[in-house]
């Protein structure tokens, strides 16, 4: 009998809400929501061309998860900017981050400081372009840096929490993104080039507190900013 399986193409098992969740996440994660911004399941429905079901089940998911949260109107809303929710994803970060980073720091290999190496080298380019329109790409890369690391951590465990706070902390990134460049803030390169000088050494405790100072910048100039805002 003629051999027909060689001809069939692999059938992805990704459900439309699976699609929709992944693309949702994808936003928030790359802070293309806003901190505050109040969305709607038929607005989201209208961008991603689906219906609503897919839409509800995503958000549903992702209020689950403290991504989004619901109001007293059923309206839903990326959580806003405040100085408790600050301290707290800050906190949650450092320890968590902190932790993969000196496990990676022991275990890297040269090879995978180089890879590493380049990513951030891309980075610097991009961040010193100026442009606004490369901010996307930007924000992709310093996903990538980090979670090139994480993933050498060996910690099946950690990995995910550290998925579920980047996935939380998305629109302040990038918020601290564009008030960096209001204020013309442009020494951040400098954390991640301790950092994978700390890698290059297999120094773990170095490599956290080059870590530490790199996540806490972006949370202490948001906090500020905050605090000359309420003032």
């Amino acid at each position: 009998m003629r051999e027909t399986t060689a001809a069939l193409a692999p059938v992805g098992r990704d459900t439309v809400q699976d699609r929709v969740y992944q693309e949702l996440r994808r936003a928030l994660v790359g802070g293309l929501f806003a901190p505050g911004q109040v969305l709607t399941i038929r607005q989201l429905a209208d961008a991603l061309a689906t219906s609503t079901m897919p839409v509800r089940d995503a958000v549903g998911r992702l209020i689950t998860e403290q991504a989004l949260e619901i109001l007293p109107n059923r309206s839903i809303r990326v959580p806003p900017v405040t100085a408790d929710r600050i301290a707290d994803l800050l906190r949650a970060r450092v320890l968590i981050e902190g932790e993969a980073m000196a496990l990676a720091a022991a275990r890297m290999t040269s090879p995978q400081v180089a890879s590493i190496r380049a990513i951030m080298l891309e980075w610097e380019e991009m961040r010193l372009g100026g442009n606004p329109e490369t901010v996307d790409r930007e924000v992709t890369l310093n996903h990538a840096f980090h979670f090139e690391i994480y993933r050498s951590s060996g910690s099946a465990v950690l990995l995910p929490m550290i998925e579920s706070l980047w996935l939380q902390s998305g629109p302040f990134t990038r918020a601290a993104i564009y008030a960096f460049s209001e204020a013309g803030a442009n020494d951040a390169a400098r954390f991640h080039h301790d950092i994978v000088a700390a890698l290059e050494r297999g120094d773990p405790e170095a490599a956290r507190s080059a870590l530490v100072a790199d996540i806490s910048r972006p949370f202490a100039y948001l906090r500020d900013k905050l605090a000359k805002e309420t003032a």
